[in-house]
C-alpha cells in the first residue's frame, strides 16, 4: 500500500472543461476517473503538480 512519506492523491471532481496543461498533470499523476487514487512520493515536484489541479484533487500525507 502506501509507505511512509507518501502522498495519497484522490480525484474528486470531473476533469471535463479543464485546460490541456491540467489534463496532462492529472495523467502524469496517474489519475483518470473520478474517485481514482494515486500514491506518489512526498517531494516538491509532486506537491507542485497537485497544486496545479488543487481544485480537482484532495491530498493527504500518509
Amino acid at each position: 500500500m502506501a509507505d511512509k512519506n507518501q502522498l495519497k492523491i484522490t480525484l474528486f471532481r470531473s476533469p471535463i472543461g479543464i485546460t490541456k496543461n491540467q489534463k496532462a498533470t492529472l495523467k502524469a499523476l496517474g489519475l483518470g476517473k473520478v474517485g481514482s487514487v494515486s500514491y506518489r512520493p512526498n517531494n516538491p515536484e509532486v506537491k507542485a503538480m497537485a497544486k496545479t489541479v488543487a481544485h480537482l484533487v484532495t491530498v493527504e500525507e500518509e
